[in-house]
């Protein structure tokens, strides 16, 4: 398949999720891109009903490119444990959602990442002190064009999870995830420093490579 060259220009990113627009965007800024975020144009969030990484990453990014009439890429990412057989997995953003009562007396639906990593752990901990604690984030990067045209890319980083977590920088399970061959989790890490060995830079290198 021939690859689709992508110009300078707008581009929507495919989230509501600030803290991955915020790294999309860094990540874009060198090549000419002008990022606008989903939420920023008030597209509609489509329900992720893909059993795949890829499959939610382009329901995402078709909905969205459908919807302004341009470019859209979408990331649809997770934490993947060795000892819970891959999970969370595809469902890495549902283990944080608060259950009904939660929501009504912590002041309305969301999503708590402290809850989500709680949950981890607690199901490791199930599993004894010997516990292998080796995990993977996965990134799928998915862009689309108007006329339907979609690109893929994935990418991974290894590591292991600590606990507590640790660290105030980043979002999601990054509290609690240390990369291979470093002390810190990506919490902890300067911005910097963590989009530089990222899953999601991993994906980005790739489409950069095939796309400009």
């Amino acid at each position: 398949m021939t690859r689709r060259k992508l110009a300078p220009g707008r581009l929507v990113i495919a989230s509501h999720n600030a803290g991955k627009v915020r790294e999309i965007r860094a990540l874009l800024e060198p090549f000419g891109i002008e990022p606008v975020s989903a939420g920023d144009l008030g597209l509609p969030e489509p329900e992720e009903t893909g059993t795949t990484f890829a499959e939610n990453a382009l329901l995402k990014a078709h909905a969205s490119a459908q919807a302004s009439g341009l470019p859209a890429l979408a990331d649809d990412s997770g934490l993947c444990v060795a000892a819970l057989g891959g999970a969370p997995g595809v469902y890495t953003a549902d283990w944080a959602e608060k259950q009904w009562f939660e929501a009504q007396t912590l002041g309305g639906p969301g999503r708590d990442w402290y809850l989500a990593m709680g949950k981890v752990e607690g199901k490791l901990a199930e599993q004894g002190p010997d516990v292998d604690r080796s995990a993977f984030f996965i990134c799928t990067l998915a862009l689309v064009w108007p006329d339907g045209h979609e690109e893929v890319f994935e990418g991974r980083v290894h590591g292991s999870l600590a606990w507590p977590p640790r660290g105030t920088m980043g979002f999601g399970y990054d509290p609690v995830f240390v990369p291979l061959g470093r002390d810190l989790t990506f919490a902890e890490l300067d911005p910097t420093e963590k989009h530089a060995m990222s899953h999601r830079a991993d994906a980005f290198r790739k489409l950069v490579e095939a796309l400009f």
